[in-house]
């Protein structure tokens, strides 16, 4: 059977009788022209393995098998997927590898470096909502981090990703993303897009990692930095620096002590992680 002729996604869900698990943090996109735009955005793709995490019923894997993609490897926790899964690798022989297990878990880089060694990874995933950004965080400081990611958040997470300094949503998770990649909101999606519809909009960022990105040493620092200065966003940088070094460390940097966190940007943070270091 080819892809052409596999059911719709409905069909196969009710046929295995499969419902989201709200545990799971699981919301199905079921319109295949939805996916195929995500596809689409996230290009070019051709000769490229890609990593899907938590495909479900293999609506977003189906429109990356469509696509010139070298091949896809899905990681699925719930293993009620694995016959539907299953079906779409015999649609597309030699082309999709699934691995049964929690993407926190699984090196997915390695696991996919290890099916073709010479190609590029891109991640392409509609994330669980509940591990979105911890599985962010580890794939952009990954020593050898993907060619790029294209992945669906809620909006809320999305413009924290995405927000420059003086906005609301500016914070820790945007300095990091700012420093390690150049990150873009390309897609929004409202709740009713999913089935079942979750209770927040939806948006997909496509990041691809920079090139000339800080050794790990000043990326942990940076962490520390931003931790300390957003762990009391309110206050000046005078106080919410203070166990690392206050005042002294901020001069280092060459930054005004009296501005707070919201209002320094990413190069000047890289300062103070700079001089946080021994």
């Amino acid at each position: 059977m080819s892809l052409d002729a596999l059911p719709s996604l409905r069909e196969s869900l009710d046929a295995h009788g499969l419902l989201a698990r709200k545990s799971f943090g699981q919301h199905f996109l079921l319109d295949l022209n939805v996916t195929r735009k995500i596809v689409r955005l996230a290009g070019p793709l051709a000769g490229q393995v890609i990593v899907e995490v938590g495909p479900g019923p293999g609506g977003l894997t189906r429109a990356l098998l469509e696509s010139d993609a070298l091949c896809v490897l899905a990681i699925e926790k719930d293993a009620r997927f694995l016959p539907l899964l299953a079906e779409l690798a015999e649609a597309a022989p030699g082309r999709l590898s699934v691995i049964e297990g929690d993407a926190l878990a699984v090196d997915v880089l390695a696991a996919a470096r290890a099916v073709a060694p010479e190609a590029p990874v891109s991640i392409v995933a509609n994330l669980p909502y509940n591990v979105g950004t911890p599985l962010l965080i580890a794939w952009l400081t990954a020593p050898a981090p993907p060619a790029s990611l294209t992945l669906m958040f809620q909006k809320e997470v999305a413009e924290r990703i995405t927000a420059a300094p003086g906005e609301e949503a500016y914070g820790r998770l945007a300095v990091l993303c700012e420093t390690l990649a150049r990150a873009e909101v390309v897609m929004s999606l409202p709740a009713r897009a999913f089935t079942p519809p979750p209770k927040v909009e939806s948006a997909v960022v496509r990041l691809v990692p920079r090139q000339d990105r800080p050794p790990a040493a000043l990326v942990s620092a940076l962490e520390r930095v931003t931790g300390a200065a957003f762990g009391q966003r309110r206050k000046m940088l005078r106080s919410s620096l203070k166990s690392l070094g206050g005042e002294a460390l901020i001069a280092q940097a060459g930054i005004d002590p009296s501005l707070r966190a919201e209002a320094i940007d990413g190069t000047a943070f890289l300062r103070l992680a700079q001089a946080l270091q021994p």
